[in-house]
C-alpha cells in the first residue's frame, strides 16, 4: 500500500511537469498604452510573441474606432480563464467600446472574428478546469503525503499512548497584553427606539434617546448575534476614541424579540453618501472631510500602547460612502466593523466576514464597486495583515474622488455634477463582479478625473494623491497616514 501511494505521488508531480513544460502557450504581444505593459508579467516576452507561464489561453482586447477594431492589448491571459475555443472570436465589453475575445492556440489572438452587424455576446469570464485540476492537484499531494506519514507512526503512537496521557497537564494561556474593557460598563437597557432611519445587510438603525440625547441605535435579528458581536468587540477595544471614529455609546439586548443592539452617538447628516447626494461643498468643505475621514482611517489602522493597554491595528475592509458618518461639524466619522479585522489581538484571533467570491472562488469581502484590484482577482495573500490595510486606502482612494466629485469649487462655473459611486459613470447602473475584474483589474482603469481638475491649483496634486492611492500594485499606494501628510498643505490652496 505504501509503495502504491509512492507510486500515485510521483505520477502526480510527474504531470505537473509535464504540464508546465511542454503545455506553454505561445501568445502575440503588443500593447498600445503603457500602463498595459503589466502584461509582461504573463510570460516572458521575445519580440512580438509571449510564452505564457500562468495560463493556458491568449487573450486579444480591442478598441472600437470609426466603425473599425484597433489593436488595444495582445498577451497572455493574466488569470487562468475558459478559453475552449481554437479562434479568437469577439464579445462585447464595456459600453461597446471594446470587443474582447479569448483563445485556446498558439498565436490565435494575432485575429480577431468579427461582424459588426451582429448582435455579440457578452464577455464573462469562467474559471478554467485546467486552473482547477492544478488546485485539485496541490491539494492532493499533502492529503498523499500525510497518509503515508500517518502510517508510519501509527503504530508509534499506539504504543506510547499511555505515557503521554499520563504526562499530559492543563496549561492555562496568559494573555501577552492588556486588550479587555469592561463591557458591563457599556450596557444599555433604558433605551427609547424612535424612527428608522437606515437599513444595511444585517442591520436596521433606528434613531432614538438615551440620557436626554439623540442617540444612532443600531440593531440586530437573533440571528445576526455574531456580526454583533464582532462590531461590538471592534467598538471596545482599548483606545479605540478618535474624533475620526464613530463615538461608541454601549450595548444591549431587546427582552422581547432577543435581538442586540449597538448605540453610537448622532451624527446629524447620516451617511456620507446621503450627504454627497443632497449637498456640494466649498474647497474648504471637502478638505475638511477628506481629511477627517484620511485621519480616522489612519487611526484604525494604527498600533499603539499606553498604560500597559494595547490598542492593535484594525482593518476596516469595507469602507464606502455609505460606512462614513457626516458630523454636525462637518467632520467624516468611519463607522460599520461588521466586516472588520483586528491584525493583531491578544487572543491571536482574527474576525472575518464572507460576503461573495470571485471568479476564482475566494472570498471578498466589502462592498463591489470599493474593492481593489488584487481583491477582485484573488490574488492576495490572505496570511498578511498588510494586504488589509493596501485595501482599505484603494477603497479610501474612491471615498476622496466622490467628495471632490461633489465639490463646486474644482468645476467650471461651480456647477459640480450629480453624485455617483466610483465605476457608475464609465460602466453605467450595470456594476458587476465581471465588469469590474475587466475595467478595473484586466483594463487597469480607474474613476475618470474631471479635465477641469487640472486647471485649479490644486488640480496636479489631486490627481497625484489619487493615483498614489488606487496604484495597481498594492505595495505601490500610500498608507493612511501618508495620505494624512499629502493632505495637509491642501488647506494653503
Amino acid at each position: 500500500m505504501q509503495w502504491l501511494l509512492v507510486f500515485v505521488v510521483q505520477y502526480l508531480f510527474i504531470c505537473i511537469s509535464k504540464q508546465s513544460v511542454f503545455q506553454k502557450r505561445q501568445c502575440i504581444f503588443q500593447v498600445t498604452h503603457p500602463k498595459n505593459y503589466r502584461y509582461t508579467a504573463g510570460g516572458n516576452v521575445s519580440g512580438s510573441v509571449q510564452i505564457c507561464e500562468n495560463t493556458l489561453c491568449c487573450v486579444g482586447i480591442y478598441l472600437i474606432s470609426d466603425g473599425q477594431p484597433k489593436v488595444d492589448t495582445l498577451a497572455c491571459d493574466m488569470v487562468e480563464t475558459f478559453c475552449p475555443d481554437a479562434t479568437c472570436k469577439a464579445h462585447q465589453s464595456l459600453k461597446n467600446r471594446f470587443i474582447r475575445c479569448v483563445c485556446s492556440t498558439d498565436l490565435c489572438n494575432s485575429n480577431i472574428t468579427w461582424n459588426p452587424e451582429a448582435e455579440l455576446p457578452p464577455y464573462v469570464p469562467s474559471y478554467s478546469t485546467a486552473g482547477t485540476m492544478k488546485t485539485a492537484l496541490v491539494v492532493i499531494l499533502p492529503v498523499v503525503c500525510f497518509i503515508i506519514l500517518a502510517t508510519k507512526w501509527r503504530s508509534f503512537r499506539k504504543e506510547k499512548e499511555k505515557d503521554l496521557q499520563s504526562s499530559c497537564h492543563d496549561y492555562s494561556i496568559q494573555p501577552l497584553c492588556s486588550c479587555q474593557t469592561n463591557t458591563s460598563e457599556n450596557y444599555i437597557t433604558d433605551i427609547d427606539l424612535q424612527q428608522a432611519v437606515g437599513q444595511g445587510h444585517f442591520a436596521t438603525v433606528f434613531q432614538g434617546k438615551y440620557k436626554g440625547s439623540v442617540v444612532a441605535v443600531k440593531i440586530y435579528p437573533a440571528a445576526w448575534r455574531q456580526t454583533f458581536t464582532k462590531e461590538k468587540e471592534i467598538y471596545e477595544l482599548p483606545l479605540m476614541k478618535h474624533n475620526g471614529i464613530a463615538q461608541f455609546i454601549g450595548t444591549g439586548q431587546k427582552p422581547e424579540d432577543n435581538s442586540w443592539f449597538i448605540v453610537l452617538q448622532h451624527a446629524d447628516y447620516g451617511s456620507l453618501y446621503s450627504f454627497l447626494c443632497k449637498h456640494t461643498t466649498t474647497w474648504m468643505q471637502s478638505l475638511k472631510l477628506c481629511q477627517s475621514l484620511s485621519q480616522g482611517l489612519s487611526y484604525l489602522h494604527s498600533d499603539l500602547r499606553s498604560n500597559d493597554v494595547h490598542k492593535p491595528p484594525v482593518a476596516h475592509r469595507d469602507l464606502s460612502s455609505s460606512n462614513v458618518l457626516v458630523k454636525a461639524d462637518g467632520t467624516c466619522a468611519l463607522c460599520d466593523f461588521g466586516c472588520s479585522t483586528v491584525l493583531r489581538s491578544c487572543s491571536g484571533h482574527r474576525l472575518w466576514q464572507h460576503q461573495t467570491k470571485n471568479m476564482k472562488g475566494h472570498d471578498l469581502f466589502g462592498t463591489l464597486h470599493y474593492m481593489s484590484p488584487e481583491i477582485l482577482e484573488g490574488s492576495v495573500n490572505l496570511s498578511s495583515n498588510s494586504y488589509l490595510m493596501h485595501g482599505d486606502v484603494y477603497a479610501l482612494s474612491l471615498v476622496l474622488w466622490e467628495i471632490w466629485m461633489r465639490c463646486s469649487d474644482l468645476f467650471e462655473g461651480g456647477i459640480a455634477p450629480q453624485h455617483l459611486l466610483p465605476y457608475e459613470l464609465e460602466l453605467e447602473a450595470n456594476v458587476t463582479l465581471e465588469r469590474l475584474i475587466f475595467y478595473v483589474s484586466e483594463m487597469d482603469k480607474r474613476p475618470s478625473i474631471p479635465e477641469s481638475w487640472e486647471r485649479r491649483p490644486q488640480g496636479s496634486l489631486l490627481k497625484e494623491l489619487l493615483t498614489d492611492c488606487w496604484d495597481r500594485d498594492a505595495d505601490a499606494r500610500l498608507t493612511a497616514p501618508c495620505v494624512v501628510d499629502r493632505l495637509s498643505p491642501f488647506s494653503l490652496m
